[in-house]
């Protein structure tokens, strides 16, 4: 059989049977999916709690109507124990008050006062001159002697007092007590209380005592 035929045969042959299905190839498995890592879960951040904000304070509102002052009540001036002005409230008086009835009352009062305690002294003395007698020691007769010497020019002194004293009593009646005999300015409550019977102000009285050293009496 030449080689021809057979291939013919062959091809014939091949004709007949049925083709072979091939089996279709399986898919690829796919891989299985890797579970995906969870990350470590990040606490949720929160969102800073902003403080509340404080209520803006409403300026209160001003009454109209304003409180009512009451100015305080002035107190009854405190008066001595015969009804008369005290030297504290003499010292705090205005200037406007210089030398009112009041006050020229009360300095009258102080110079009766005065007066009668140095005629009073003056008694005393002269019933001591009186009752005296001569002491047998010369020593102690020596010191009383003495004793009443210093008593006499101290009586001596307030005698010149009392003049002045009547002096000041009629200034007041003339209402020129408290005025320099000068100037004729205010002397002043202060000099006047340390000084009743003065008639010169703290400068007249400076100036004049000046010249008595500069020319003599």
């Amino acid at each position: 059989m030449s080689r021809g035929a057979e291939m013919k045969k062959a091809a014939a042959k091949k004709a007949t049977q049925k083709p072979v299905k091939k089996a279709a190839p399986k898919p690829a498995a796919k891989p299985a999916a890797k579970p995906v890592a969870k990350s470590a879960a990040k606490p949720a951040v929160k969102p800073a709690v902003k403080p509340a904000a404080k209520p803006v304070a409403k300026p209160a509102v001003k009454s109209a109507v304003k409180p009512v002052v009451k100015s305080p009540v002035k107190e009854a001036p405190e008066k001595s124990s015969d009804g008369g002005l005290t030297e504290a409230q003499l010292r705090k008086a205005p200037a406007r008050d210089y030398m009112n009835a009041d006050q020229l009352a009360f300095f009258r009062k102080m110079l009766l006062a005065m007066q009668r305690e140095i005629h009073e002294k003056a008694d005393e003395t002269s019933e001591h001159l009186r009752e005296h007698e001569v002491e047998p020691d010369p020593t102690d007769q020596a010191t009383i002697e003495e004793e009443y010497a210093l008593e006499l020019r101290a009586r001596d002194r307030e005698r010149k007092l009392l003049k002045k004293i009547g002096e000041s009593l009629r200034l007041i009646e003339d209402g020129t007590y408290g005025w320099c005999e000068e100037t004729g300015e205010a002397i002043g409550i202060p000099r006047m209380l340390a000084r009743p019977t003065a008639t010169l102000s703290v400068e007249a009285q400076t100036r004049r005592e000046l010249k008595q050293k500069l020319y003599g009496d």
